[in-house]
């Protein structure tokens, strides 16, 4: 269907801008794409939530490159799960990697990220 089409690509958009903006510590992608009940868990095991989520994204940060090579998106009516491992480079051209998994509900007509889960391998 079409409109299945036109959800996967704004979702894979999304992804890729999710990635981009950490890059690149924007926070105002974030606090355009995150819902206000946004919550995330860190590599660490803490919790975050928006509002922590922006305070640490805005911050400076040495990594670079940020790239997703394995995607997976799935959809469950208004929800979307995204599975995927990333990659980046460190300040001395080491190479980080992990998994993260980024829950999207479509509010409003709107996809928002209402909840993430980071971990670095």
């Amino acid at each position: 269907m079409a409109a299945d089409r036109d959800d996967r690509d704004t979702l894979e958009a999304l992804n890729r801008g999710y990635l981009l903006a950490a890059e690149k510590s924007d926070v105002a992608w974030y606090a355009e794409h995150l819902a206000e009940d946004y919550r995330a868990t860190n590599p660490d095991g803490s919790f975050v939530d928006k509002a922590g989520f922006l305070a640490r994204i805005g911050r400076p940060h040495t990594l670079r490159d940020f790239r997703a090579p394995e995607v997976s998106i799935q959809r469950v009516g208004d929800v979307a799960l995204i599975h995927a491992s990333f990659e980046d480079t460190r300040p001395d051209g080491g190479h980080g990697r992990g998994r993260y998994t980024d829950i999207w509900q479509r509010r409003n007509g709107r996809w928002l990220c209402v909840s993430a889960h980071f971990t670095r391998c």
